[in-house]
C-alpha cells in the first residue's frame, strides 16, 4: 500500500539518495517544468532513457507509469510518451511505496502479514473489482511498522486476472505496492480520503484506542479497462500527516 502523497506533498524527511527510477522521474519532471517538452511533444523513449541512465527498462517503465498516474505525461502503445496537455494536469495523488517513504527518512520498515489468502468476493467487493459476485479474489491484511511502531494497516483485495502470482509473494520482504508496480500496467487510480475512527480490529492491529481519529484512504487502481486492486489504508492520526505546497 503503500503510502501516498499529493504533488508537492510529502512526509517530512531528510534528503536521501534517489532510487534509480526516481532519478529518471526527476529528470523528466525537471524537463517538463523547464519547457523542454511542451504540451503534446514526444518525450525520450524507454530505450533512450535506459541507455542514458544505464538502468533496466523495467525501472524506466516504472518512472513513466508514475508520471502518467500524476497526469504529467500520456503514453500510447507503439507511439511513445508525450507531455500531457496543460488542461490534463490537475491536483492528483501519487502512489508511493511506504517502504521507500520510511527508508527515505533513514528509518526501518517491517511488515506483519495477518491475512494472505483467496476468498469469494461478496457483491459489494465484486463491484469494486469489476468481477462477478462469488469470484475468487486475493486478500491481504498487512500492518506496516516504522522503527517498530505501527504506521499503516493495509487491507487490500486484488483481481487475480491482473496479478495471478500475488499470493505467492513474501510480503515481509517486499510490499504489495512494489510488487504490483512490477507486474501490472497501472493506468489510473481513484481515491477517497476521510478522517474517521478505526474498526476494533484495525485499532488492535495498530495498537491504538478505537476512539482515536485516523486518516483513512480508500483506493482503487486500474489498467486501461480493468480494476487491479481495492485497498483500505488506515493511518493513526497522531503518526501520519500530509504536507504540501502550491505555486501558481
Amino acid at each position: 500500500m503503500g503510502g501516498m502523497v499529493a504533488p508537492g506533498i510529502a512526509s517530512t524527511a531528510k534528503t536521501a539518495p534517489l532510487a534509480p527510477y526516481q532519478r529518471v522521474k526527476q529528470y523528466l519532471k525537471d524537463g517538463l517544468a523547464a519547457g523542454r517538452w511542451p504540451p503534446g511533444a514526444q518525450m525520450p523513449s524507454e530505450a533512450e532513457l535506459t541507455a542514458r541512465f544505464a538502468i533496466s527498462r523495467m525501472t524506466v517503465n516504472r518512472a513513466l507509469r508514475e508520471l502518467q498516474a500524476e497526469g504529467l505525461v500520456q503514453r500510447s502503445q507503439g507511439l511513445g510518451t508525450f507531455a500531457a496537455p496543460l488542461h490534463r494536469v490537475s491536483s492528483t495523488l501519487t502512489i508511493r511505496d511506504l517502504h521507500e517513504e520510511i527508508g527515505a527518512r533513514g528509518h526501518r520498515h517491517h511488515a506483519e502479514v495477518h491475512v494472505q489468502r483467496a476468498e469469494r468476493a461478496p457483491a459489494a467487493l465484486a463491484a469494486q473489482l469489476g468481477v462477478a459476485p462469488g469470484t475468487r479474489v486475493f486478500h491481504t491484511l498487512i500492518v506496516h511498522h516504522e522503527n517498530g511502531v505501527p504506521l499503516q494497516c493495509e487491507d487490500r483485495y486484488v483481481n487475480p486476472a491482473c496479478a495471478p502470482g500475488y499470493l505467492d509473494v513474501d510480503f515481509t520482504r517486499t510490499t504489495p505496492t512494489h510488487y504490483l508496480f512490477e507486474v501490472t500496467r497501472l493506468w489510473r487510480a481513484q481515491y477517497s480520503i476521510e478522517a474517521a475512527r478505526p474498526t476494533p480490529r484495525e485499532a488492535r492491529l495498530l495498537g491504538i484506542a478505537v476512539s482515536e481519529p485516523c486518516l483513512i484512504v480508500l483506493r482503487r487502481t486500474f489498467t486501461r479497462a480493468t480494476p487491479i486492486t481495492f485497498a483500505r489504508l488506515v493511518h493513526p492520526g497522531t503518526r501520519y500527516s500530509l504536507q504540501g505546497e502550491f505555486a501558481p
